[in-house]
């Protein structure tokens, strides 16, 4: 239910290549987007982009709408989103604390994927990435009480990122997340992980599920599916750059992109 595994590298100074540059300025930024900056332009899109390279299988006649416009950043978005995920000597991203309530967190002896606590992370003095436990059957026993409350009652909760499997799709764990997102009218998204464990045509097939259950079944879901990949990064320069957006750290937010 939060936004995890988000590489932050200590950065250098890259310009962007000329074929994008726009006119930006430079900025200190990641290795990562820096290898992205230096792709054709066709692997950048797929790498940045993964929603609208899939779409490009898409028959022009289809009508399925993938929103991939809702949020569309300039590549200087991109590159001041990735700067203020590029920890610096005056800008520290750096872990907090942890909630304390443990007693029934399951006893896991390889918890990869798996959170039994919520760990809340400070991006320099901007704000803060709470990841929190899993929720269903693996679930903390007090969940509701540690999780839940949360939700509910923090004032300052910008958003609520619900980490998908994209090969299995949205199951009964899901659900149960998004009937309490929608309960407590809580502004969320939808993040689909594991892009990389699926062929094109199956991924494809779930982003096109998942969407319309979004379109016809949710109110507070942010409309455009965010699709990742933890290991080969596609993605989640969008992602962060999204971050950056709704907590109203871009200097010119959600401007076209060329």
């Amino acid at each position: 239910m939060a936004v995890r595994r988000l590489r932050l590298c200590v950065g250098r100074v890259l310009q962007a290549p000329a074929a994008r540059k726009r006119g930006s300025r430079a900025y200190s930024t990641s290795p990562a987007f820096g290898e992205a900056l230096g792709l054709p332009s066709g692997q950048f899109t797929k790498l940045v982009f993964p929603l609208r390279e899939l779409s490009r299988y898409l028959a022009p006649d289809s009508g399925h709408n993938l929103h991939l416009r809702t949020f569309d950043p300039s590549l200087d978005d991109l590159a001041q989103a990735d700067h203020l995920f590029t920890s610096a000597a005056r800008h520290h991203i750096e872990y907090v604390s942890s909630a304390v309530r443990l007693d029934h967190a399951p006893a896991l002896l390889r918890p990869e994927g798996h959170t039994k606590k919520m760990n809340f992370f400070k991006v320099g003095k901007y704000f803060t990435v709470v990841d929190m436990p899993g929720y269903g059957y693996r679930a903390p026993k007090d969940f509701v009480d540690m999780v839940e409350a949360y939700l509910k009652e923090r004032r300052n909760l910008i958003r609520t990122f619900l980490l998908v499997d994209s090969v299995v799709g949205i199951n009964k764990s899901d659900n149960i997340a998004i009937e309490m997102c929608e309960e407590f009218a809580l502004p969320y998204v939808m993040v689909l992980t594991k892009i990389d464990k699926s062929s094109k045509g199956h991924l494809l097939k779930q982003v096109l599920s998942i969407q319309k259950f979004v379109d016809t079944q949710t109110q507070g879901c942010f409309p455009q599916l965010f699709p990742v990949s933890a290991v080969t990064y596609s993605g989640i320069h969008l992602l962060k750059c999204f971050i950056a957006s709704i907590t109203g750290n871009l200097k010119a937010e959600n401007s076209r992109r060329n």
